[in-house]
């Protein structure tokens, strides 16, 4: 029992695989498959609704013909008397062809080519004991179908029936030319149904195509092009509108990828360069033990700077989507100010002073993404200071502003709509190193934790930068 399941498994995954491996791939083909067997179905069912209905219009034909041929018979036929005659006419011959008269059940005429024992003979006797209007249909020797009718003839004392016979050959001829005449229709109808599905689907497929193409090509180069409303019918412009958004989103995607790379070479930049000084310092001569020790110490310290960067900056890509509202965690203002303004170390000319209006102010973000947001605009300041930077820190309103101030030659006028815009840069050409990211940076981390950097155009000399963090 269990192998023959197994084989009757065995047999239906054949033929699974082998439907699938016939069924048509492209959308073309099995739409036109589809439109291929709706139209056969639909013409099986015409074909045999037609030819069912010609098979009964011939019927009745024969039928009335069997009975016209029994009316005339009848003008032949005397009842009028005390018993049937069958009167002589000039077409006797004619009428008599496949006709039967009874008197009641008894035989009185029947057609020379049939005797008493013929089946067309006992089917007419049959329905002369029927009585009434009648007919049926008959298998004669030699294969073919003939049909009998009957008629009764009234009399006042004796009536008579007529049978006639017919024979059905030319009808059914007529009826099977007419079926392959309906099915050679089908055939050709099924051929043109389907060529001209594949067209049209091809026809209408092709800006699909052509759309699919546009598309793939403008993502694979970050194009500004766009499909827009398609001209056409409603489905291609939904289809126009919804590759749009999906190459929109793409191209942020790729932005966003660009922005963060160029993020973290920018902020990794100082921690790198702090290295390789060192590095070098180290390598000049021969140091001592505690000389090296020192090395390592800000080598490693540089190294960690360098992983909480990297930490801080994908953890942000990560959850970029977070609500602004919520806290990822507080950190204690002063202390990281004063550890910023230690590990920049600036300039002997100028002199970064950190100033809090209380030893105790909390922000409602990470220590390390304060630092990430803090530190750009502190190291601009240092950048560009004559000599002093102050970093200032109080407490406002549900929030915490820290200010960092410079007294250098400041932003200019016609570059402040552009100062937070991603690699802008108000002089290339300074001799600072720079490639724009840092206020841009710092203005994304803020507003993604409910912050905000904004620039003072009316402070002077100097430039000064307002961070405006949640309360811890």
């Amino acid at each position: 029992m269990n192998r023959i399941l197994r084989r009757t498994t065995l047999g239906r995954r054949r033929v699974t695989q082998l439907l699938r491996r016939l069924a048509p791939r492209t959308l073309r083909g099995r739409l036109s498959l589809v439109a291929l067997t709706t139209a056969a179905l639909l013409m099986a069912v015409l074909t045999v609704a037609f030819n069912a209905v010609v098979n009964r219009h011939l019927q009745v034909q024969a039928d009335d013909e069997l009975h016209t041929r029994a009316a005339a018979v009848a003008t032949t036929v005397d009842t009028s008397g005390s018993r049937v005659r069958v009167l002589e006419t000039a077409n006797d011959r004619l009428l008599d062809a496949n006709v039967w008269i009874y008197t009641g059940t008894r035989l009185l005429e029947e057609p020379p080519t049939t005797g008493g024992d013929h089946p067309l003979t006992a089917a007419a006797d049959r329905l002369a004991a029927r009585g009434g209007r009648a007919c049926a249909t008959v298998q004669a020797p030699g294969t073919r179908a003939v049909r009998l009718c009957s008629l009764p003839v009234p009399g006042r004392n004796a009536p008579a029936t007529i049978v006639t016979a017919l024979d059905l050959t030319p009808y059914r001829s007529s009826a099977d030319t007419l079926l392959l005449g309906s099915l050679a229709l089908d055939a050709v109808m099924l051929v043109c149904t389907y060529v001209l599905t594949r067209l049209a689907v091809g026809r209408a497929l092709r800006p699909v195509r052509t759309m699919t193409d546009q598309a793939t090509q403008w993502s694979a180069v970050a194009s500004d092009d766009r499909l827009g409303a398609a001209e056409g019918p409603a489905e291609l412009a939904r289809l126009g509108a919804s590759l749009d958004a999906l190459l929109d989103r793409i191209r942020a995607v790729l932005r966003h990828e660009r922005q963060l790379t160029g993020e973290l070479s920018h902020e990794l930049r100082t921690p790198l360069t702090r290295i390789i000084v060192e590095l070098d310092w180290w390598q000049g001569r021969p140091r001592s033990a505690e000389e090296t020790r020192a090395t390592h110490q800000v080598v490693a310290e540089a190294a960690q700077s360098m992983r909480t960067i990297c930490d801080t900056l994908l953890t942000d890509a990560r959850d970029n989507t977070r609500d602004p509202s919520t806290a990822p965690g507080t950190a204690d203002v002063v202390p990281v100010l004063r550890r910023l303004a230690q590990r920049l170390g600036p300039p002997e000319q100028v002199k970064a002073v950190v100033e809090a209006a209380s030893p105790r102010l909390e922000a409602g973000v990470a220590p390390a993404l304060l630092e990430r947001i803090v530190s750009p605009l502190l190291v601009n300041a240092v950048r560009y200071a004559r000599s002093t930077v102050t970093v200032s820190a109080m407490a406002v309103p549900g929030a915490v502003a820290i200010d960092v101030t410079d007294d250098g030659p400041g932003v200019p006028e016609v570059f402040v709509g552009e100062l937070f815009q991603p690699g802008r840069r108000a002089d290339s050409e300074d001799g600072h190193d720079g490639a724009g990211l840092g206020l841009p940076l710092a203005r994304r981390l803020a507003r993604a934790v409910g912050g905000e950097v904004s620039y003072d155009p009316g402070h002077t000399p100097g430039a000064r930068f307002t961070i405006t963090l949640p309360a811890g």
